[in-house]
């Protein structure tokens, strides 16, 4: 370990599992962590929260796929992938042999289908909790994004946890693209999210100025990258304030210690780093190690302290 972390208390807690560091891999930055392997030891941060995995293997969409913008990135990727059996049966195996904690992220286009992937996962070893990525297109209604429909959110999240038990937590990863987050958050607690997972990416598009159409294959894609930061904030400080008692994982932009502590500070208990991650693979690590620093240095002696500490009471700032 790099930095002394045994008098700091870093622990953050999802459900009934607790992890011992706050800093995750956000999904689909890290595919299942092979990559990142080969920079930073895996055991050395909360968890590796893999690509969402749908129940059949996908090609994505059509390219170009990605396009920079001015501070961050846009991706139109469509969550390519392996498929639930094959990474049951060799990612999530590698994962395990290196001790790493594993949060499975699903995704599907019906509520049935997420319902299969908890049925498949549930039974597997060594894994931690499963984040619930509604962000995608529901088939049966038209194309509209689970997230973005109150009562699709509640149905998938409900199917899921009936399907799992009570046992491994689930987090449900949210849209930013709605007017009301904090009633589609309400809705997902209430039918059996133990978590959120706070933001996704936001929905973009750019138009190349040569062709004079839009210029990824899918036409619009997600935001990342600290353009979103500041939009991130607002929704875990709206969300913590209705919802103190349910954790968040926070993400959006944070390519510093000082960001994550920008998340912390509004109501996040652990963090997710992305986009950061493609520049320096081993950001996360950096990360974690200046928010050590920075909590240390206003006084914190656990990261649970400053879990929401801009909400604290007018009065109770020093003036």
């Amino acid at each position: 370990m790099n930095h002394d972390f045994q008098s700091f208390d870093f622990r953050c807690k999802f459900g009934a599992k607790y992890f011992p560091y706050p800093i995750f891999t956000a999904s689909g930055c890290a595919s299942s962590g092979k990559e990142l392997a080969q920079f930073i030891d895996l055991r050395e941060i909360g968890a590796v929260v893999t690509k969402s995995v749908m129940s059949k293997p996908r090609h994505g969409r059509a390219t170009p796929r990605m396009a920079e913008t001015p501070s961050g990135m846009i991706n139109s990727i469509g969550l390519q992938g392996p498929g639930i059996d094959q990474f049951l049966a060799h990612d999530l195996p590698w994962l395990v042999s290196q001790k790493a904690r594993v949060i499975v992220s699903i995704a599907g286009e019906t509520v049935e289908e997420y319902a299969t992937l908890a049925r498949k996962v549930r039974s597997a070893p060594g894994i931690s909790a499963l984040e619930v990525n509604i962000s995608c297109p529901n088939v049966e209604n038209r194309g509209l994004v689970f997230a973005c429909d109150p009562d699709a959110s509640r149905r998938v999240i409900d199917g899921v946890r009936k399907t799992l038990g009570g046992e491994l937590p689930i987090i449900a990863k949210l849209s930013p693209d709605v007017t009301d987050l904090v009633s589609i958050a309400k809705g997902v607690v209430d039918a059996g999210a133990d978590g959120l997972a706070l933001i996704n990416t936001v929905l973009s598009m750019v138009i190349n100025l040569d062709t004079m159409r839009p210029h990824l294959g899918g036409k619009t894609g997600g935001l990342s990258g600290p353009a979103i930061r500041p939009i991130a904030v607002r929704a875990i400080y709206q969300v913590h304030e209705a919802l103190p008692a349910v954790p968040i994982l926070g993400m959006g932009g944070v390519a510093s210690g000082r960001d994550a502590l920008e998340l912390i500070l509004a109501g996040a208990k652990g963090v997710s780093v992305g986009t950061a991650s493609f520049a320096d693979p081993a950001a996360i690590i950096t990360i974690q190690n200046e928010l050590k620093d920075l909590l240390k240095a206003r006084g914190f002696t656990s990261v649970a302290q400053a879990v929401g500490y801009a909400h604290r009471p007018a009065e109770d700032i020093e003036k």
